[in-house]
């Protein structure tokens, strides 16, 4: 008896991105790993949905990001771009891609890319893009797409402004893989564990952000991400009201004066 049709029906129901909300941690999983996770229009779509309903969630304290199977993500779904009737249409698609990234800066709650293994072109780009990232040992990062003649412009933002000037240029020049050991000292990504122990490296982290005032933490990261693409006195300007706004807050006068009383600060999380 021939089981394929049927395998091919139960693939075909099985969502392209997986999520679920537990304990304030929405957890996105991309989930095409025969494509090893590659971002097809429909996925890309799907992760639009994803943020934008976090984005509504105040109940949302934490974003993780992982690739079902064997591979984080290796980019844009070449197949299908190459389908595309038009240079209009190839546009739409970075385009949407781009609004993705873009989508994952301006979430009020951070979000942590968990690399198992695979991450190329723009699934390095979205590592990047990612507030955090936890690594498996076995994982690969490249921006490869210069080895098909097709440079990786649209992971070059994130990258450079992640890496160091030359150690993105190699990368995207190169089109050459690094390893995780490479990938954390360079900057890539914030830790590494063996296989077994990502996730416990991921629940520590996630365990010290849920630790602090979600409003805190959601006008640290605005603040972090306008301040880089400003000049230095206008980012010292912007950082200056910020930090006074924060002090008038019931979090933080609590969270000092915890501090000065010598006792945890109560913020009834």
């Amino acid at each position: 008896m021939n089981d394929r049709p049927a395998d091919a029906a139960l693939a075909q129901a099985e969502p392209v991105l997986r999520r679920e909300v537990r304990e304030g941690v929405a957890a996105l999983v991309l989930n095409r790993p025969r494509q090893y996770n590659a971002l097809s229009r429909a996925l890309l779509e799907a992760l639009h949905e994803a943020l934008d309903a976090v984005a509504r969630d105040e109940a949302v304290r934490v974003v993780t990001i992982t690739g079902a199977g064997g591979a984080f993500c290796a980019g844009h779904d070449l197949k299908e771009m190459r389908g595309l009737a038009s240079q209009t249409e190839v546009e739409a698609l970075f385009a949407s891609c781009s609004a993705m990234m873009q989508k994952l800066v301006a979430l009020p709650v951070p979000v942590i890319a968990i690399v198992n293994g695979l991450a190329t072109a723009a699934g390095c780009q979205l590592v990047a893009q990612c507030d955090l990232a936890v690594a498996s040992t076995q994982a690969k990062f490249a921006v490869s797409g210069v080895n098909l003649g097709l440079f990786c412009s649209t992971p070059a933002v994130a990258l450079s402004r992640n890496l160091g000037r030359k150690r993105a240029a190699e990368m995207l020049l190169t089109g050459t893989f690094i390893d995780a050991e490479k990938a954390l000292e360079w900057g890539l990504v914030n830790h590494i564990a063996a296989p077994d122990k990502v996730m416990e490296a991921v629940q520590e982290l996630v365990a010290s952000l849920k630790a602090k005032p979600r409003e805190a933490l959601a006008m640290g990261k605005a603040l972090f991400y306008r301040q880089l693409e400003a000049g230095l006195a206008q980012a010292y300007e912007d950082a200056t009201r910020t930090i006074s706004c924060n002090m008038d807050t019931d979090f933080a006068r609590e969270g000092v004066d915890a501090f000065l009383q010598k006792r945890p600060p109560d913020w009834k999380l």
